[in-house]
């Protein structure tokens, strides 16, 4: 009888010891996280409105680096008086979003990781840097390389033309395709947890290459603002070299690649 209890004692559990949750406890956990979250995002919101026009200058210089390029007057145009003060509100807001986004991330890890195993836990760090990492860098490839090459596409070829380009437009466009392209980066940290979980294996990525490059210019082609195959190949050369990192980093974390290497290491 003590040598079961010692032996039940010594198991290491596979979940933490916590008290068990109910409905209502997890809707005010989500509540409260909510509340975190909202309350972060507004301290960004007004820390980035303070600095909005500067954001904004940011924002626009492509545009104003292509038409100072192709002789053009270097001026946005806004049709309604409300629009300048509506787009800086929604700049600021997306800008402290960002801003804030490793404390919002934090908050939705909090939210999950009770109901994670313990070392599942481990993945907070990695998740948090790589997934803030990786949106960065996508952005910023599309504002230096994607963006000015549509923008210098769409201009020149329309160059015999007067420009009158709304702030509005402009953005949309700019958001469209900066924010695409952070979506995009993020693909190794879906296919990591696709393959933690045992979903996709590296063998599937691997046999199925040939059709996720199709699929991959498929998509170029749909999200691409310009027609002309230069563009798409800018944007299908990043999807194709990320597909080929997440096919290690699912060779890496597929559930029987870690048991091989368990057993490899026990004997």
């Amino acid at each position: 009888m003590f040598e079961t209890a010692t032996e039940v004692t010594n198991e290491e559990p596979s979940r933490d010891a916590m008290p068990t949750m109910g409905f209502l406890d997890h809707l005010e956990e989500l509540r409260r996280r909510l509340v975190y979250s909202i309350a972060a995002v507004a301290v960004g919101f007004f820390a980035c409105w303070w600095k909005v026009e500067l954001i904004y200058g940011v924002m626009q210089r492509p545009i104003m680096d292509v038409l100072r390029a192709n002789g053009l007057s270097e001026k946005l145009v806004y049709l309604n008086p409300t629009e300048p003060f509506n787009l800086y509100l929604k700049v600021a807001a997306l800008a402290g979003l960002f801003l804030m986004s490793p404390f919002v991330l934090y908050q939705v890890w909090m939210f999950i990781s009770p109901g994670l195993y313990r070392n599942e836990k481990r993945y907070i760090v990695p998740f948090m840097v790589s997934t803030i990492a990786l949106f960065t860098a996508g952005g910023y490839f599309g504002y230096k390389v994607v963006y000015p090459q549509a923008l210098g596409f769409l201009v020149h070829f329309g160059r015999q033309f007067q420009p009158m380009i709304t702030i509005s437009e402009y953005t949309s466009l700019f958001l469209s395709i900066i924010l695409g392209m952070g979506l995009i980066f993020e693909m190794p940290i879906l296919i990591f947890f696709l393959a933690l979980m045992g979903i996709v294996t590296a063998g599937f990525m691997w046999k199925n290459f040939r059709y996720a490059i199709l699929l991959i210019f498929i998509v170029a082609a749909i999200v691409t603002p310009t027609p002309d195959i230069l563009s798409m190949c800018i944007f299908a050369a990043p999807m194709v070299a990320l597909y080929a990192i997440s096919i290690g980093i699912a060779f890496v974390v597929h559930p029987t690649q870690r048991r091989a290497r368990k057993e490899k290491q026990a004997t």
